[in-house]
């Protein structure tokens, strides 16, 4: 199989005369199998025994599905690596350029904005014209701004060139997670998202550590470099590897041809509302740590890098446990039902952090249930992606699109708020997760007013 093309097509949507599926067969010329739910039953010696297929990615051998796993993986990781790898160089980026932090994390913030209307661009736009056009040209993008970043003689320069480096990664986590909606359904589509959900939760987490690991042996512009490269090898991958998934006929399905009608589409779903409001409010609760647990720990509790760096790699462990349980337990139970329990420990272990620090526990009351918060977050990730998604296969690459610009901005917007509260005292570890409780307390309200558990069905096969 030419690996530039996935016969999607091979597998043709149900007749909607007849309703049945016609599947062409190099023996038999064709055989029409009654179906109320589009299953495909594969002919082989003996097509009364062989395994019905539900969606085109059930077909796939194993190797390659590892193989769309690992490359998909990475670049769902781009993104969070192109924003956080060079954070541990901002002091000395503050005196190459003789500025002031402040600019120098404006260079962040037009990176999130680059990255969030990226993905508003590209997501519907791989909806319509398939997914190999956007990923690759985005993804070449990606790497121009990155040499350009690396050259950047001004900090003006660099600004604009993080800005067009944020939108070059945003292609990555998009078309990985509408490829993967392309080929799988159902409970299949939990495991596969829940390894996607894995990168996305962790990758924000261990990326700082990667940059301070690469600082020790180059100066900034090398991590640009080393992002670069990044870039290039996920973009001569994908066109190797990567088919396109998204066949002409689907992208041209009756109610879900234009931009607009993609977008009203998602945005008339109830379920789909309440998930991108949980998805977005456990990302703020995240990077409300990640934007002052450098404060709190190095400044407050006297972590040095290495101590610090062991911290990031706990919890990233947390994130890593909870996103394999979800992806059994949702199959199981169903997304809705995991999502209950985990967005009510999410309230419950940012306010143990405040009481026990008000209590004067010290490191361990702030260690051990900030260990509990980031597991109940790695529950909560795959959950919203497989509810959005499941629901909204004609537009996978719409919907992606916006719960990774909701994530991204709204982050980006709230993670701030632990400063400015801190603004004359200083960040404890009671104002970090001032601003978690709140994030999660949303995110709960969001679940039962607003998806409401018991009205969503359970997945199918």
């Amino acid at each position: 199989m030419n690996p530039a093309v996935l016969d999607t097509d091979s597998l043709p949507a149900q007749n909607p005369s007849t309703g049945s599926v016609r599947i062409p067969s190099p023996s038999t010329g064709s055989v029409r199998v009654p179906s109320s739910t589009g299953a495909i039953r594969t002919l082989g010696p003996d097509p009364a025994t062989a395994p019905i297929m539900l969606h085109p990615g059930d077909s796939i051998p194993t190797r390659r599905r590892v193989l769309y796993i690992i490359l998909l993986g990475a670049l769902t990781a781009l993104g969070p690596f192109t924003i956080d790898l060079y954070l541990p160089a901002f002091p000395v980026l503050e005196a190459d350029f003789d500025t002031t932090a402040a600019m120098i994390q404006l260079t962040l913030t037009g990176t999130m904005i680059g990255f969030a209307l990226g993905q508003l661009i590209v997501g519907p736009l791989s909806d319509k014209v398939g997914r190999r056009i956007p990923l690759l040209s985005v993804t070449a993008l990606h790497v121009l701004a990155s040499v350009a970043a690396a050259l950047a003689p001004t900090l003006e320069l660099l600004s604009v060139a993080r800005v067009l480096q944020g939108a070059g990664a945003a292609a990555g986590g998009v078309v990985a997670a509408a490829i993967v909606r392309d080929l799988f359904g159902g409970r299949r589509l939990v495991v596969m998202l829940s390894r996607l959900a894995l990168v996305s939760g962790v990758a924000p987490v261990m990326a700082p550590l990667v940059g301070s690991a690469l600082l020790l042996v180059m100066p900034w512009r090398g991590v640009f470099v080393v992002l670069a490269v990044y870039g290039f090898v996920m973009l001569v991958s994908a066109t190797i590897f990567l088919p396109e998934t998204l066949p002409p006929a689907r992208r041209s399905d009756r109610g879900s041809t234009t931009v607009w009608q993609r977008y009203r589409s998602v945005f008339s779903d109830r379920v789909f509302i309440g998930v991108l409001v949980i998805g977005g409010m456990t990302f703020s609760g995240l990077f409300s740590y990640l934007s002052s647990s450098s404060f709190l720990f190095q400044l407050d509790y006297g972590f040095d890098p290495q101590q610090y760096g062991l911290l990031f790699a706990a919890n990233s462990f947390g994130v890593v446990v909870g996103v394999q349980a979800a992806s059994r337990l949702a199959a199981r139970f169903g997304p809705q039902w995991v999502m209950a329990w985990s967005t009510a420990v999410l309230v419950l272990a940012a306010s143990a952090i405040i009481v026990f620090d008000q209590l004067g526990f010290g490191l361990w009351g702030t260690v051990v249930p900030l260990f509990v918060f980031m597991t109940a977050c790695g529950f909560t990730f795959p959950c919203v992606q497989v509810l959005a998604l499941d629901r909204h296969g004609k537009a996978a690459g719409t919907a992606q699109s916006i719960i990774g610009a909701t994530n991204f901005g709204v982050a980006g917007i709230i993670s701030p708020l632990v400063g400015w509260i801190a603004r004359d005292a200083g960040i404890t570890a009671t104002t970090m997760a001032s601003v978690m409780v709140a994030c999660a307390i949303v995110g709960v309200l969001a679940l039962w007013f607003i998806v409401r558990p018991r009205t969503v069905g359970m997945l199918t096969p």
